[in-house]
């Protein structure tokens, strides 16, 4: 890698799965300014839905999300008796009975739940909303502790995609990361989602991990090509120790370097680009008659907490600890600590932890950044304007863009900005100059590329 390639990967930045991003989000939205959002929402409008489940059978070290180790199903009985309570609760502000257009459930392992409890849930939000005809319901779940019973019950609730975490079939990178995880212990999971009903299956592999190469990366993905994914997601490992404290037992010695984790990058996508894959934004690929490449092709793609997306919800409606709502007044993040969120949803009010209110230019820039992510190129006049600012908005932004410009990975071609083929891996670097918030607060992030 290049000295000012090396530069720009090097650099702490954002996923921009929102923004403005988590770490900007306070406590001034409170309960009441959300249920007030609720009430305003456009009951002519879809929206989306998502149930977080921050519970696992195994700790795995790399992982940064908010989980806890499921040491027996009590805590899980009762989450979910929180979480059909809390469906109660939302519903009783929305100012109709709304249509739902997406589900997903996310972790945390969903599958730890049972499937009984899972239907109850599916009851619960089927009590409440009603689902549009071609409703995307998606589920995420460890191929590991999957059984056949939970494969039989989400076909049988109508869900449609599974997403399977992957990361890396190498056992020496499996045990430095804590998660044993056969090639065939995959296979099932996938054979089995799909003889149940639910046909689309989509894939997590990493890189950057500790005792990675290029080779086992290509050999992973290679494995991954035998059992024709519809969709994958090439996330680069963030490491974040001071974040997720499952990570110290990461030795990081083993991690590679920036040079080496764009190699592995780089390998990935070639390979899956040659088998027949599109790429989708930064790190997605799909095959071609999949709904995500064709809004690739019609400019209709979309990025949110759960990546990249045909999801068109304006209103994204988060149920579970930690989750996150987005509604078009503004974020709101869900109380983190279970404990604590399952004592709000008894006492009758809405776990509100922190959130952000749109102002400003805050959803001039969201939208800037989301075509930039989605599709690498934005006219920021015509953005501008659509928002209700004035066209040349962007002589106040020019800074890093300049020196971007100067390095050849973008061009700036009057109000026009557009990566370079060289500067698409460092998209997230090119949004962060419309970050407003970049430089404010004691914020850490994981490196570029």
């Amino acid at each position: 890698m290049d000295p000012v390639a090396a530069k720009y990967a090097s650099l702490l930045v954002p996923r921009y799965t929102s923004y403005p991003t988590i770490p900007h989000f306070s406590e001034r939205v409170t309960e009441e300014r959300y249920a007030s959002w609720l009430r305003a929402l456009d009951p002519t409008q879809p929206v989306s839905l998502y149930f977080h489940v921050p519970y696992c059978s195994r700790v795995c070290w790399y992982c940064g999300c908010n989980m806890k180790l499921a040491a027996n199903y009590r805590p899980l009985a009762a989450y979910v008796e929180s979480l059909i309570r809390e469906i109660d609760l939302v519903s009783a502000y929305l100012p109709a009975r709304l249509r739902v257009s997406h589900i997903h459930w996310g972790g945390g392992t969903p599958n730890t739940l049972s499937p009984e409890d899972l239907e109850r849930v599916m009851g619960a939000v089927r009590r409440r909303f009603d689902l549009t005809n071609d409703a995307e319901l998606a589920i995420e779940c460890d191929p590991r502790t999957l059984t056949e019973a939970m494969m039989v019950r989400a076909g049988r609730l109508g869900f449609n995609r599974a997403s399977f975490g992957v990361q890396e079939f190498d056992d020496r990178v499996q045990h430095a990361i804590n998660r044993f995880q056969p090639y065939d212990v995959v296979r099932q999971a996938v054979e089995g989602m799909r003889r149940a009903g639910v046909e689309a299956v989509n894939f997590d592999l990493l890189y950057g991990l500790p005792h990675q190469t290029v080779e086992n990366v290509r050999t992973t993905v290679e494995q991954c090509l035998t059992l024709s994914p519809d969709r994958i997601a090439l996330f680069g490992y963030a490491h974040v120790p001071w974040m997720a404290k499952k990570q110290r037992m990461i030795d990081e010695t083993a991690l590679p370097d920036g040079a080496e984790r764009m190699r592995q990058a780089d390998i990935a996508a070639q390979t899956l680009v040659d088998a027949g894959y599109v790429p989708i934004g930064l790190d997605h690929f799909a095959w071609p008659d999949d709904p995500l490449a064709e809004a690739v092709r019609t400019g209709t793609l979309r990025r949110n907490f759960q990546g990249y997306t045909t999801d068109d919800a304006e209103t994204l409606l988060g149920f579970g600890a930690t989750s996150i709502s987005r509604t078009p007044r503004g974020y709101v993040q869900s109380i983190r600590e279970t404990g604590a969120w399952g004592r709000a949803i008894a006492d009758g009010r809405l776990p509100v932890e922190k959130g952000h209110m749109f102002s400003g230019d805050d959803l001039l820039r969201a939208h800037i950044i989301e075509r930039l992510m989605c599709m690498s190129s934005v006219d920021t006049a015509a953005a501008a304007r659509r928002f209700g600012f004035p066209g040349n908005w962007l002589e106040t932004e020019i800074g890093l863009l300049s020196a971007m410009a100067r390095d050849g990975f973008v061009t700036l071609d009057g109000a026009i900005v557009r990566l370079t083929e060289a500067g698409l891996p460092f998209v997230r670097v090119v949004a962060s100059a419309f970050d407003a918030y970049a430089d404010t607060g004691p914020v850490r992030h994981s490196v570029a590329v």
